[in-house]
């Protein structure tokens, strides 16, 4: 099966043939066309990952050509080919919905990174629309995006316990949707057609809690001049979520204890007892079987509560979902914010999917919104992730390179004598650091230095030197058998 299919409008037989080979040899299914119209016939018979085109076509102009393409098939990803490369040329090219342009002549491998990065994109595209079209039809969740074991396994728990009315503790860290989950339990149970209400109880103080929750009559307190409704008649014959229930203050829990248990409640000021059918969620980000032990949580609220456990997995822990999350932001932002697709460029990718997210995907949200928002083309990279991210990621392998050249002091299990294993310098260990950050910030920039020194904001000139006392080959390097780099430890070997 091909890696994707690939359309090249090109009226220069030699370019087209040349294309065919190289893209052929490559695993992709390409096809040709030597005119403008031809091209539209062929876009007209199948779909295609990805449309190289040329600007200059004998019968119509490919810029205009294109705005017609896009009226067709707003997703397809078009890369321009020009001869003459200009910021002018850039400018129009992406105003008109181009993905990216190359000029004649090229380098194959610019050419080829291009066309496997557009055709991901595509294809990625098109897997996140086909998902959401499945988990729908599975689970009526068109806003949880996610094809990884645990989130399925997660959902199909969500369908079995939506019809029943048992009440269901919800768990997970900050960002990993435990709302959107209590939300889809709802959505998915036959009290959809009823209210939901969310509770943030950690938003709301304390002395006000109660009157939010369970109302009161007029005169309970000086500023209560008429009675008003709680949160619970509201939900009634509803859905009621408790988000962060942990901070509920003891006298609370009591009174919440009771709704659970006998369904009514009174307001405060009132004696009347107000019966009602509300289906209660609760979700914490913290460990409330520790609470019970330290005696900051009721343990037989607790009880209550954890009928039916559910526990989020952190974004860390699904990275297989990232891809499909970020296409689904994306979108979403690109359409709020009355822009064209946009993708993000390798480098920005590997970032992404290398990085922790203790923001879970809240975080990821945050990011795609904010590279949308500041986007002025449609790949988006590295510059436009925020600095935490980028920084983490240094620190991270600063760590790794240590560990990996700090061996074991002497006494240690695996130490070795001083002849047998002499230890580096300090001197040595933050050179080798050094080179290596340097060596994958370059890597990331397609070796482009002028790029890799604005990245690490310092002068060209101060990144020159560095490369030079530091012996880095400007230029990409083969890796081991191994898969390891095989720059040698010290400066000097």
């Amino acid at each position: 099966m091909p890696k994707g299919s690939i359309l090249v409008v090109d009226d220069e037989s030699e370019i087209r043939e040349g294309l065919d080979l190289l893209l052929s040899s490559e695993g992709y299914g390409v096809t040709t066309a030597g005119t403008g119209e031809s091209g539209l016939a062929r876009l007209e018979e199948k779909p295609f990952d990805l449309l190289l085109l040329d600007v200059s076509l004998p019968d119509r102009n490919g810029i205009d050509m294109l705005k017609e393409i896009r009226r067709r098939d707003p997703q397809l990803c078009v890369v321009l080919i020009t001869a003459f490369g200009s910021i002018d040329m850039a400018r129009a090219a992406f105003k008109s919905g181009a993905q990216d342009y190359i000029t004649k002549p090229w380098s194959n491998d610019e050419l080829l990174a291009q066309v496997a990065q557009a055709v991901e994109a595509r294809q990625l595209r098109d897997e996140n629309l086909q998902l959401k079209r499945a988990l729908k039809q599975r689970f009526n969740f068109p806003n949880i995006v996610g094809k990884g074991e645990k989130m399925l396994a997660l959902l199909d728990l969500v369908t079995q316990v939506a019809a029943s009315r048992s009440t269901v503790l919800i768990t997970g860290e900050s960002g990993t949707g435990k709302e959107l989950i209590a939300k889809a339990i709802h959505s998915a149970s036959p009290r959809a057609d009823k209210a939901f209400v969310p509770v943030n109880t950690g938003s709301i103080p304390v002395d006000l809690l109660e009157s939010q929750l369970f109302g009161h009559v007029r005169g309970a307190f000086t500023s209560a001049v008429a009675s008003k409704k709680g949160l619970f008649e509201v939900a009634d014959q509803g859905t009621i979520f408790f988000d962060e229930i942990s901070t509920v203050s003891p006298e609370t829990q009591a009174k919440l204890l009771r709704v659970i248990q006998e369904r009514e409640f009174m307001r405060l000021g009132g004696t009347e007892q107000i019966k009602v059918d509300v289906r209660i969620l609760a979700a914490s980000n913290v460990d409330l079987l520790s609470l019970v032990r330290e005696g900051r949580f009721r343990e037989d609220l607790f009880h209550r509560l954890n009928v039916i456990h559910l526990q989020l997995p952190p974004l860390r822990d699904r990275r297989e979902d990232i891809p499909l999350l970020l296409a689904h932001f994306l979108e979403r932002y690109c359409t709020e914010n009355g822009k064209p697709p946009r993708l993000f460029g390798q480098g920005a990718m590997k970032l992404l999917m290398d990085y922790d997210w203790p923001g879970n995907v809240r975080e990821l949200e945050n990011v795609v919104e904010r590279a949308v928002v500041l986007s002025t083309q449609e790949r988006m990279d590295v510059d436009l992730l925020p600095e935490s991210i980028r920084t983490k990621e240094i620190v991270r392998g600063v760590r790794l390179q240590l560990s990996e050249f700090m061996p074991p002091l002497p006494g240690e299990p695996g130490a070795r004598t001083a002849a047998d294993n002499p230890r580096p310098t300090l001197f040595q260990i933050m050179d080798e650091v050094e080179r290596r950050i340097i060596s994958d910030m370059l890597e990331r920039t397609g070796w482009n230095q002028t790029e890799a020194a604005e990245q690490f904001q310092i002068p060209l000139s101060t990144l020159n030197q560095k490369i030079k006392r530091l012996r880095i080959e400007t230029r990409r390097r083969g890796r081991g058998s191994n898969g390891d780099d095989p720059m040698p430890f010290a400066a000097g070997k």
